[in-house]
C-alpha cells in the first residue's frame, strides 16, 4: 500500500515525455555505521531504505541517459539520477553492493588528485577535529576561530564552521591551510578514504557511469578562466585514461550557481566535450533547464516518512 500510495504521488507530479521532470540525488559518503562525527552522512542501513524508496518511486537512469532524455522530451514518468560526489572508496564498499541489491544505476563524479591514498582538504579538517589531543583547537592565526572540544557535537559544530571559512580561501592556500591543521591534529598524511584506481576501474566495469569532477576540487569561480578550464579538461582526461572510454558527464565542485561556478563554467565544460553537468542549485530538472547546469537534490532526512516528503515536495520545485 505504501509503495502504490508514493508512486502515485510522484508519478502524478512528475509526467514523463516533454512534460518530464527528473529528480538527481546527490551522495557523498555511504558509511558502514553511523558515525558521530558525520552526522549528515548516511549509514548503510540508512542508505539501503533510502535507495529502497527510490527504487520503488522513480524509474533511475545514469545521468548520462536521463540527461539526453530530458533534452529530447523522452523521459520515463518520474525519472530520477542518483549521483555521488568526490569519489569515495564507500561508494564502492559500502554503497554500490546495495545499489545492485535495488538493480538501481548511479553516477560517480570524481575528483582525481585525490585518488590513491590522498585525502581532499575537508577531510583533513574533519579528521583534525576527531583526532586533536587538547580539548581547545586554537586556529586563530589563520583567522579561523578557536574551538572548545568537548563531545562529538562540538566537533561538528567547529569544522562545519571551520569549512564555512576555508572554502572560499585562495585555492592553494586552502590546502595548505587545511593540511597544517592536520598536521598539528597528527592527522595520518596517506589515508585510506579514497578510491584507488583499481577500485575506481572495478566501479566502471560493474555498471557504474564515472563522471568528471575537476582534478583538485577548487572553487571554479575563484579561478581565472585558464586555471578553471584546466580543471575541468585535465580530470575527464585523467579519468578516461584510468577507465578507457568516454567520460560524459561533470559535477561542479560545491556547485552553487552564481557563486560557486557560472555560464561561463557550463560553456567550459561542453568545450571539454561533456554532454550535461549538474550543480548543487536544489531543484527539478525540467526540458526548460540548460543541460550543463542541472540542479540536484541533497537528501538530508533520516527517516522513511521525511525522506520520502522532501523527495516529493522537490518534484515541485522545478527549473
Amino acid at each position: 500500500m505504501v509503495k502504490l500510495f508514493w508512486s502515485l504521488i510522484s508519478r502524478h507530479l512528475a509526467s514523463g515525455g516533454s512534460n518530464g521532470k527528473l529528480s538527481i540525488f546527490i551522495f557523498h559518503r555511504v558509511l558502514a555505521k553511523a558515525d558521530p562525527l558525520l552526522p549528515f552522512e548516511p549509514s548503510a542501513e540508512e542508505f539501503d531504505w533510502m535507495v529502497r524508496f527510490i527504487s520503488r518511486t522513480f524509474s533511475v537512469l545514469p545521468l548520462s541517459e536521463a540527461a539526453s532524455r530530458l533534452k529530447n522530451g523522452t523521459l520515463p514518468p518520474a525519472a530520477a539520477t542518483i549521483t555521488f560526489d568526490d569519489g569515495y572508496a564507500d561508494n564502492l564498499e559500502v554503497a554500490w553492493p546495495i545499489l545492485k541489491r535495488y538493480q538501481v544505476p548511479a553516477t560517480f563524479f570524481i575528483a582525481t588528485a585525490f585518488l590513491e591514498g590522498g585525502r581532499m582538504w575537508n577531510d583533513d579538517v574533519i579528521e583534525a577535529f576527531r583526532l586533536s589531543p587538547t580539548d581547545e583547537l586554537d586556529l586563530s592565526e589563520f583567522d579561523l576561530g578557536s574551538y572548545r572540544l568537548s563531545d562529538a557535537a562540538s566537533r561538528v559544530k567547529g569544522y562545519e564552521t571551520v569549512l564555512g571559512k576555508l572554502k572560499y580561501f585562495e585555492h592553494h592556500l586552502r590546502s595548505e591551510v587545511a593540511g597544517e591543521i592536520a598536521s598539528r591534529c597528527n592527522v595520518p598524511k596517506q589515508a585510506t578514504l579514497m578510491m584507488t584506481h583499481r577500485q575506481l576501474r572495478l566501479l566502471h566495469e560493474e555498471g557504474g557511469e564515472i563522471g568528471g569532477h575537476t582534478r583538485t576540487h577548487p572553487i571554479l569561480e575563484r579561478l581565472d578562466d585558464t586555471a578553471a578550464l584546466q580543471e575541468v579538461e585535465s580530470g575527464r582526461q585523467e579519468l578516461e585514461a584510468l577507465i578507457g572510454t568516454t567520460v560524459r558527464v561533470f559535477a561542479y565542485p560545491n556547485g552553487v550557481p552564481g557563486r560557486d561556478c557560472s555560464a561561463r563554467h557550463a560553456e567550459m565544460a561542453r568545450q571539454a566535450g561533456f554532454e550535461a553537468a549538474v550543480t548543487t542549485r536544489q531543484a527539478c530538472a525540467t526540458t526548460a533547464s540548460d543541460i550543463f547546469q542541472l540542479p540536484r537534490f541533497t537528501p538530508w532526512d533520516r527517516t522513511p516518512f521525511k525522506f520520502a516528503m522532501r523527495s516529493m515536495m522537490n518534484l515541485s520545485q522545478s527549473i
